[in-house]
């Protein structure tokens, strides 16, 4: 139980206050669950808890309410209404049974005049108030983009591995079948292997996603001219079985860049993916190089449609795909992690004419 003159609010007023306020303030009793008033009510006064316990929440819809604040003995309420002079915005329900104090709208707004002491602690706990509901409100906010993030991001992880395993289940009834060739068998194990890699590639865009992105990250002088020929190599098996011609416009810088090689790799993989994505059935991937003496400039070109203006903006977020049949929109997030720890930057652009131009820059060591 708090004694009105105890309560924060009216700690700093002089005897006369006090017993001005005494004099206007009346008591109130509510049982457990009792409405102490209402979105829409008009703003009656400025209530103090004297004991027991004040919900303030609001309606989320016709049927859902939140509560959003709970105000023990010596916690004001009711207080935005008075002031603005406008209706209950929430609803304070007793939580337990309840005592109040209530200052009539009008008498209050006298006190305040009258007394200094008053309106600067009322002004203090209305901006205590409201950096308690920011605070709310940023929690709230935080929470709801998580969860945004964590369901795109299974959305994502289910479609993409829904395909590979379906197409792995009905590959392993064909090669169970007891009339299955030995070419059949041969086909099927070729398509499971294809389905596992893509698992694996699936998987392997999750853990370079979700890691630190220093994590182990480990930067050692590289010749870069050798490291592009053999990344183009190995790039070139891929690229050619789907009907993709990689080349090299010009040659690489014979440089030594400091950088980790593994996850180097991985943006070429990505950004090489990508291009030949875009190109289903024919085109050319073009690699081009430049270097001033500041960084070294590596350009990925593809004769593809180019960057749809739909996902232009948001090219390098998380979970952006269009028009992909697979990929869990990682892609590229990850290229843009990896190329940032190195000390560089990437940028997409359109060629006029089609195609998509990826530029990456690495630092040259000082």
């Amino acid at each position: 139980m708090v004694a009105l003159e105890s309560a924060e609010l009216f700690r700093n007023l002089r005897p006369e206050e006090l017993k001005a306020l005494r004099q206007v303030t009346v008591e109130r009793k509510f049982a457990a669950g009792k409405d102490i008033f209402r979105e829409g009510d008009c703003g009656d006064g400025v209530y103090i808890v004297k004991e027991g316990l004040v919900e303030i929440s609001g309606a989320l819809n016709a049927n859902t309410r939140r509560v959003f604040s709970q105000i023990g003995p010596g916690g004001m309420f009711g207080e935005m209404a008075v002031l603005e002079h406008r209706p209950r915005s929430a609803c304070a329900t007793a939580a337990t049974d309840t005592t109040v104090y209530l200052i009539p709208r009008g008498e209050l707004l006298f006190l305040i005049e009258r007394s200094s002491g008053l309106a600067l602690s009322l002004l203090q706990a209305i901006s205590h108030r409201l950096r308690q509901f920011d605070q709310h409100y940023l929690e709230q906010v935080v929470q709801a983009e998580r969860l945004a993030v964590l369901g795109r991001f299974a959305r994502a992880i289910v479609h993409d591995l829904k395909n590979p395993l379906t197409v792995i289940s009905l590959t392993a009834e064909l090669v169970c079948a007891a009339d299955a060739t030995p070419e059949a068998r041969a086909v099927a194990h070729d398509r499971i292997h294809r389905q596992i890699e893509r698992i694996n590639d699936l998987v392997g865009e999750i853990l370079q996603f979700t890691q630190d992105s220093q994590a182990g990250l480990a930067l050692v002088p590289v010749d870069y001219a050798a490291f592009v020929r053999q990344v183009v190599a190995e790039l070139r098996q891929e690229t050619e079985s789907k009907f993709v011609r990689l080349e090299l416009a010009d040659a690489p810088p014979a440089v030594r860049l400091r950088m980790d090689s593994q996850r180097m790799r991985r943006v070429f993989i990505n950004l090489v993916a990508n291009a030949t994505d875009a190109m289903p059935g024919d085109g050319t991937v073009t690699l081009r190089f430049s270097q001033d003496a500041r960084e070294v400039l590596t350009e990925i070109e593809d004769t593809g449609p180019g960057i749809a203006p739909e996902i232009a903006d948001k090219l390098f977020q998380a979970f952006a795909t269009h028009g992909k049949e697979h990929g869990t929109g990682l892609g590229l997030s990850i290229c843009k992690k990896i190329i940032e720890d190195h000390g560089g930057r990437i940028e997409a652009r359109n060629v006029p004419g089609g195609g998509a131009v990826f530029a990456f820059t690495l630092p040259l060591p000082k």
